[in-house]
């Protein structure tokens, strides 16, 4: 995302206070990657994790000294990977990271975040709420118990697992013309590799990896990231529930239907 030169500058706070469970100051750079109007939600949302997160041992103190950098800026760059209007969804979304970043820095598209631990999606609800973001659905449940119910443009995934069982995991998920993004680290390479022969199987094109805020890392202000796109080899042949056909049980929004008794 390009530099708004109208956009207001990140006020740089007091000085950073290092340590456990200590929230550093915003950087400058997080006008760079998140659009001026919705600063505010970045910050509050950074406050939320550095807080309750913690608290409730979804971040570890250890990482909130760091929370800028290597989560919110680092999940705040997959955005601009995003088509307009998307459906995503975020699978094994723990405290909302990529997920709630990409509802927040991305208005525009509607994130369903998926995570089994009912901890875990009571405090994403419950972010949902405080941040007022109407553009996000919470379903409580595995990716697998999801398959069949929808289908969405985008899925991400973040530290969830190996891209093999991940490709399987969320693969049936990708709509005919959508894409798996999953963020890997510096074995990017090694996983594609070892994930060839399932991802054939599976009909996906071959893997690429794609960087993601060269132009920011070349500036010094931030660490580029790694992805996988994974896309369907022959989309005609992939045949998908329509999106919306059914609302996942549990999801925010929809009930489940009544058993009718017999007479």
């Amino acid at each position: 995302m390009k530099h708004d030169d109208s956009a207001p500058p990140v006020s740089p706070g007091p000085p950073d206070r290092e340590g456990p469970g200590v929230l550093s100051a915003p950087p400058a750079v997080l006008a760079e990657v998140f659009p001026a109007d919705r600063i505010d939600l970045v910050l509050a949302y950074a406050e939320l994790l550095a807080t309750d997160g913690v608290v409730r041992g979804l971040i570890g103190p250890r990482e909130t000294p760091r929370l800028w950098e290597r989560h919110l800026i680092n999940c705040g760059l997959l955005a601009a990977a995003l088509p307009a209007d998307a459906t995503v969804a975020d699978v094994g979304s723990g405290a909302g990271l990529p997920g709630l970043v990409l509802a927040i820095a991305r208005p525009d598209v509607r994130v369903t975040l998926i995570e089994p631990l009912l901890r875990r999606t009571t405090f994403l609800e419950e972010a949902v709420a405080r941040l007022r973001l109407d553009n996000v659905t919470v379903v409580r449940g595995r990716a697998d118990a999801v398959h069949g119910l929808a289908s969405y443009d985008v899925v991400t995934a973040r530290a969830v697992t190996a891209l093999d069982q991940l490709a399987t995991w969320c693969m049936p998920l990708v709509a005919p013309t959508g894409a798996l993004l999953a963020m890997k680290g510096s074995s990017a390479a090694e996983e594609v590799a070892a994930a060839e022969e399932t991802c054939r199987r599976l009909g996906c094109a071959p893997a690429v990896i794609e960087e993601l805020g060269t132009e920011l890392a070349a500036e010094g202000a931030v660490e580029p990231i790694r992805i996988v796109r994974l896309s369907w080899a022959d989309p005609t042949r992939v045949s998908l529930p329509l999106r919306g056909q059914r609302v996942p049980r549990g999801s925010r929004g929809g009930k489940p239907r009544r058993k009718r008794r017999k007479s």
